[in-house]
């Protein structure tokens, strides 16, 4: 289990146990958030706490929803680091040229899978009020290519599952295999990673960036792979550092909050501290914070929008409130 290796690993790592007390208290007080369901906390790839509310189980699987695209970028920069795709800058066209419109844009020939990874494509979303439309149609690919443009390729960030899901059929024309069969092989040696359930599109492509299902221990494990530089917990490099450094670099600002993001992670300051993060739209959050070797997962209520609700708000507030938990004291700090 990712526990078990986590603690093995660094069990020379001592938590103060006044702080192993505020961060006891601060999930206990986190309750009192009616969406959340569950909290992990891990420092130098040990699990601190984790608490589960309301009956919910830090083991047991659920709705992921948006923080899947993290997880599908990911797979496309281990494509790009094994030469299955040319590079961030390789037109998606040449690649699902099969699907196009009959009588495409011409600016679909200039749409990179690097716009695709940062949400610059420049087609209308699918996401939001357009995502029931999008999933109702017959080729969801060729619904996302015939999307008309709002911008140009590689301007202002327009949020759209259909660009993750591009990029999910991709790796499948490229690869010949399912991005099930991508997530189980490369992302294989991560102990404890695992993909329960995720929804297909009518031709049989898993859906790129939503309604992908995981335990909150298997979406840490994901998340300290990252921590890592790359590595799993045997040593086995399963992503180079150079994509991480590629991933967490600001390319464009998101229109939800302002925060950076970069291929699939955005990225904001949070309690004094640099952070990079995965959201699914009710509240599912992976965090890290590398200055301090934090990891921290949470999960809540698939079914209601973070955004309009506060509640990402909240969680972005508990993160503070554990940042400061675990943030070593300052010489001469009694």
């Amino acid at each position: 289990m990712i526990r078990t290796m986590l603690f093995a690993a660094f069990a020379a790592f001592s938590f103060p146990a006044a702080a192993q007390e505020d961060l006891a208290q601060i999930l206990t007080t986190a309750e009192q958030l009616e969406p959340l369901e569950t909290v992990i906390v891990a420092q130098h790839g040990k699990v601190l706490a984790e608490r589960g509310y309301r009956g919910h189980s830090v083991t047991d699987p659920t709705n992921i929803k948006s923080a899947s695209k993290t997880i599908l970028a990911t797979l496309v920069g281990i494509a790009i680091e094994r030469g299955v795709l040319e590079g961030v800058d390789q037109p998606i066209a040449t690649i699902l040229d099969e699907e196009l419109p009959d009588d495409p844009d011409p600016r679909l020939e200039r749409v990179t899978i690097g716009n695709l990874l940062s949400m610059q494509a420049g087609l209308q979303p699918t996401s939001g009020p357009n995502y029931g439309r999008w999933i109702a149609s017959r080729n969801w690919v060729r619904a996302a290519l015939d999307q008309p443009f709002a911008d140009e390729p590689g301007g202002r960030m327009l949020y759209s599952t259909g660009s993750s899901h591009l990029l999910s059929a991709a790796l499948t024309k490229a690869t010949g295999k399912t991005t099930l069969a991508l997530a189980r092989d490369w992302l294989g040696a991560i102990e404890g990673f695992e993909i329960t359930a995720w929804e297909r599109d009518p031709q049989g492509i898993y859906l790129g960036g939503n309604e992908m299902a995981m335990s909150p221990r298997s979406l840490l494990a994901f998340g300290e792979m990252f921590r890592a530089g790359g590595l799993a917990g045997n040593g086995e490099r399963v992503l180079p550092q150079s994509w991480i450094d590629q991933s967490w670099t600001r390319r464009t600002t998101s229109r939800f909050n302002a925060d950076g993001y970069g291929y699939g992670w955005f990225l904001t300051s949070i309690g004094g501290e640099e952070v990079r993060y995965a959201w699914g739209y009710g509240g599912q959050m992976l965090y890290l914070v590398p200055e301090l070797d934090l990891t921290v997962v949470m999960t809540s209520d698939a079914s209601l929008p973070a955004a309009s609700t506060g509640h990402r708000d909240d969680l972005k507030a508990l993160l503070a409130e554990i940042i400061a938990a675990v943030r070593p004291a300052s010489p001469g700090t009694p």
